[in-house]
């Protein structure tokens, strides 16, 4: 058996109920919390309510989207001004990684930028950080269970991460029915998030038996509940997602991921478009760009059992070649209706070659073949 290691949040509660049990406890971690939700303060109510009536001092700071250098300097000087001694994140991938940041880097000297891989200094965290508490409100990110927050940097045109193993949460909370009744086009773009992010890892060499484990069960079941969920809103297809997300976050943690992320970041910061929905355009692309290239055992093994759950989940056939049908069909826009312009392909396609994530992919991947992937995807 090959050798593994796991790296995990101090503490994860996976169930319906268990974000209100937690309040109590997340009030006692310290007099001051800062609270970073998403864009409607209302979907955090409960929350900040809760906390006023533990006895903390809250304050609330929206994450108004994906968050970029400039919103994380503000976050950060607002937990300072506050005197926080706490975050707590509860809303999607971006109020997580905003409030992973915003733990990480308050207590820091140096300015937000030096610590950002690619256009930083490469500076470390010198710490100690604040305690932070993880409670998503989308399934899709698996941003709970990670020790990296991603930073867009607009005047790079890129989308690149501030990484520290100290950055996993204290206290990650899934509670699936904070996901209850979410619209179907967030559901859509961040459930293939979630998806992608349990396949890439099983077809990453760095998997392991543990994370293997997780993604042969997450990877079909989240293709059912997201089938279901383009179909009707049904609370057990919600757990399944929120699972499927949770298992993701863990799995690429520990495995990598690959070059659907790896194109993702920089198309992200060429294009502003959701994460989630450029992961989802890309994923069929990749996918078959693998396969005509051909992947090392086990991988090659792999990636068809991978296509054969597409198409029985997603009704599809048994290749599930229609996937990229699928998604349309669904509501998701092309790369090209994102944003993306023909010409920034090759810059795209040169940065993603040189990311973190493709340190995770099967087989190191050509200019021209990732060319060709962003092509199918225009």
């Amino acid at each position: 058996m090959a050798p593994f290691g796991l790296r995990l949040p101090g503490d994860i509660r996976f169930g319906r109920g268990k974000a209100a049990e937690a309040v109590p406890e997340i009030a006692a971690l310290a007099d001051r919390i800062l609270v970073i939700h998403g864009r409607d303060a209302h979907r955090a109510g409960w929350l900040l309510d809760g906390l006023r009536r533990e006895g903390a001092e809250v304050l609330g700071l929206p994450a108004a989207g994906e968050p970029d250098l400039e919103m994380l300097e503000a976050a950060v000087a607002a937990a300072r001004d506050f005197g926080a001694g706490a975050v707590v994140a509860c809303g999607g991938g971006a109020a997580l990684d905003l409030g992973k940041a915003v733990a990480a880097l308050a207590g820091e000297a140096h300015p937000a930028a030096e610590y950002l891989e690619v256009v930083g200094t490469g500076r470390k965290l010198a710490g100690p950080l604040l305690p932070f508490v993880a409670i998503p409100t989308t399934a899709g990110t698996g941003a709970e269970v990670t020790k990296n927050a991603v930073i867009g940097v607009p005047d790079h045109r890129r989308k690149v991460s501030l990484r520290d193993d100290r950055m996993l949460a204290r206290l990650a909370i899934v509670d699936p029915s904070l996901t209850d009744g979410c619209p179907k086009s967030v559901t859509l773009a961040s459930g293939l998030d979630a998806v992608v992010q349990v396949i890439e890892p099983y077809l990453s060499p760095k998997a392991s038996i543990v994370t293997d484990a997780l993604c042969e069960k997450a990877i079909p079941a989240g293709l059912s509940a997201l089938a279901t969920l383009m179909d009707r809103e049904e609370p057990g297809a919600r757990d399944a997602l929120a699972w499927t997300s949770l298992a993701g976050g863990i799995a690429l943690a520990n495995a990598g991921l690959g070059a659907v992320h790896g194109l993702a970041g920089p198309l992200g910061g060429v294009t502003g478009a959701p994460h989630g929905a450029i992961c989802g355009r890309l994923l069929q692309p990749v996918l078959s760009v693998h396969m005509r290239v051909g992947l090392p055992d086990p991988a090659d093994i792999r990636i068809d059992r991978v296509a054969r759950w597409i198409g029985e989940r997603l009704k599809l056939g048994l290749t599930g070649a229609n996937l990229d049908q699928w998604v349309t069909d669904q509501g998701l826009p092309r790369l090209g209706g994102m944003g993306l312009d023909p010409a920034d392909i090759p810059m795209v396609a040169e940065a993603a070659r040189g990311s973190s994530s493709m340190k995770g992919n099967p087989v190191e991947l050509s200019q021209d073949q990732l060319e060709t992937i962003l092509g199918m995807a225009l």
